[in-house]
């Protein structure tokens, strides 16, 4: 099991060279030797010190603040809570948390909340075009926030799909001292005597429309599935990228493992609450602890678990922030030499719950350090590196999750980066648990995920083609949806090894089989894939990393000259505004100039 952390265990931090902040501790729920912070260097001093702030002074004291919590740092404590999913409802109960760690650390927390859109809830029809608009309005509503009242630091809290990049490049944009905090997977449902997740819920609905499954299986496998709170437990989006966290250093050791029902998840929200008043106090922000060094082990601990495709969309733009060029090539490039050694679904056989009780990411993470795949000296939120994190960890050889480096489950990683004459841009597809790695077959075309679904449920798709999905890019779509109610439509209905699936659009973290997404460039913009007819034959080889089509040039540029882009109705409101400001998805589906273009440091105003 997952060593847990006793109630009121402080994190420490080693203090950042030149300072001399005092250790802090809790014990007992006390205060102890907080450090004294100078507000004259910190942001909250703006609307907290001086004669000229009374009346912005005289906001906290309506809100029951004392002088002495008014100028002390001005803590932001986020959170992703809402009542859409079971991903996000234990939230705030682990902000509480959160706001008694910053407490004990000498900060005074401020809670507010950001949106988050459900995947699992907004999958299959329009509402998934919101889905990965939703990760730059979670960014921008939080430097808002942040900024509009002058944090000195951050604690953010998120648990469904796109939320946990959204909080993570917020965190990177401001440069204020900051630590993410996972809300927590969901404990596994119970089916027929088997574990099963949501993804099983979506291909029962491919095995109902074949026959395979009667309306009243189909009832019970929907009311097990899902048995508590958190996010999809297997290796989907969430889980990826709650493991990116640990991996970059930009959450506690440990503390995206806990399933969200554990009350273990409380004393890690409390612990962050203090770490990140250690990291106030000590000068660390996190561009300190993401670096590109950083971003490679996050790539490399993608790979080796199989983890969500829609990594190589986050990484990208998570790195945007910092002002680092890091995108689909250079993810690809790590992903081609990375072995795979976690046996999880949705390619395996495991959930997350299973990575908690053999000791959490830590696990992972030691296979990969002891293999040599980790740069060991980059930073983290604990004030050390990640191998002095790992040195009192020891692999676990009793279990049969996670695999060392030198036995992997197979010798290349579970994602694979492909280019070629239909993805100039690139593409991606995830080969964890696949048998085969190449597919070549006739093109079945599509302009909307509706039509391929409809064309799924019909019966209507046939061995050996490949099916493709245009115009549902970041700019086509808009919004880049997912397409996992299509893709586990075709495994319920046993086409899932038979059939190969491209689009320009993106995937869950839960699909499996041959799919290859983030197609570049997209339809939209007139690449190749939306120049492609009915029975041309495309090529993936996920062995040499290539996506190709037998049409020649000439013919591609006949196509072109005949090509209209079809009318998109989406002409108004946040989706427009997105479409006219997205970049491609090589670069992450980035909606603004980034680090880079930065004058001002929000850390620094």
């Amino acid at each position: 099991m997952a060593k847990k952390p006793p109630l009121n265990t402080t994190v420490t931090t080693s203090p950042a060279k030149g300072t001399t902040a005092a250790k802090s501790a809790s014990k007992a729920g006390k205060k102890t030797n907080i450090p004294v912070f100078d507000k004259s260097k910190l942001p909250s001093r703006h609307v907290t010190e001086g004669a000229a702030r009374a009346p912005h002074r005289s906001y906290y004291y309506a809100m029951g603040m004392t002088e002495e919590q008014i100028h002390r740092p001005l803590v932001g404590v986020v959170s992703a809570w809402n009542e859409a999913a079971p991903c996000n409802i234990t939230l705030m109960r682990q902000a509480q948390s959160a706001k008694r760690g910053v407490d004990l650390g000498g900060g005074s927390p401020r809670e507010f909340c950001t949106i988050t859109v459900t995947d699992g809830i907004a999958m299959g029809h329009q509402g998934m075009k919101s889905s990965l608009v939703s990760r730059e309005v979670i960014a921008d509503s939080i430097e808002l926030t942040m900024r509009g009242h002058c944090y000195d630091a951050m604690v953010g809290l998120a648990g469904c799909d796109k939320s946990l990049p959204g909080v993570m490049m917020a965190m990177l944009r401001l440069n204020v001292p900051s630590v993410f905090m996972y809300g927590g997977s969901i404990l596994p449902g119970r089916f027929k005597g088997r574990d099963v997740t949501v993804v099983d819920v979506f291909e029962g609905v491919g095995m109902h429309s074949a026959g395979k499954m009667s309306d009243a299986e189909l009832h019970e496998l929907e009311q097990h599935a899902c048995p508590s709170a958190g996010a999809c437990g297997g290796q989907f989006t969430a889980n990826t990228m709650a493991m990116v966290s640990e991996a970059m250093g930009l959450a506690l050791p440990s503390s995206s493992g806990a399933p969200a029902p554990d009350l273990t998840r409380d004393r890690y929200a409390q612990m962050s609450g203090e770490a990140v008043m250690r990291l106030l106090a000590d000068g660390i922000r996190p561009r300190h602890i993401a670096t590109r060094k950083a971003f490679e082990n996050a790539a490399v601990a993608v790979a080796a678990t199989g983890g969500s495709t829609n990594a190589a969309l986050h990484l990208p733009a998570m790195a945007h922030e910092c002002g680092i060029d890091f995108d689909l090539f250079d993810v690809a490039e790590i992903f081609k030499k990375t072995p795979y050694i976690a046996d999880l679904k949705p390619g395996g056989q495991f959930v997350a719950k299973d990575v908690f009780d053999i000791g959490g990411v830590p696990q992972i993470m030691k296979a990969l350090l002891d293999g040599g795949l980790l740069h060991e000296d980059c930073l983290t939120v604990t004030g050390k590196t990640i191998g002095q994190n790992l040195e009192g960890v020891k692999f676990n050889k009793n279990q049969k999750v996670v695999y060392p480096v030198s036995n992997p489950i197979t010798p290349t990683g579970g994602v694979v980066g492909l280019k070629g004459n239909l993805a100039p841009d690139g593409a991606i597809v995830k080969v964890a648990g696949m048998k085969t790695l190449k597919f070549s077959g006739p093109a079945l075309c599509f302009d909307c995920e509706e039509d391929a679904f409809a064309a799924v449920e019909g019966g209507k798709i046939k061995d050996g083609c490949v099916i493709v999905i245009r115009y549902e890019g970041p700019k086509g779509g808009p919004g880049m949806r997912e397409m996992l109610s299509t893709t586990a439509a075709l495994y319920g209905r046993g086409l899932g090894e038979k059939v190969a699936l491209i689009t320009d659009g993106r995937f869950s973290g839960g699909t499996r089989g041959f799919c290859v997404g983030h197609v570049g460039p997209e339809a939209a913009l007139g690449g190749p894939i939306g120049l492609l007819h009915d029975g041309d034959i495309i090529t993936i080889d996920a062995v040499k990393g290539t996506l190709d089509v037998a049409v020649s040039k000439a013919e591609f540029e006949k196509r072109r000259k005949s090509w209209k882009l079809p009318h998109n109705s989406y002409q108004s409101g946040a989706l427009r505004k997105y479409a006219d400001q997205v970049g491609p998805a090589v670069k992450g589906a980035v909606t603004h100039a980034g680090g880079k273009a930065e004058v001002v440091c929000y850390a620094d105003i």
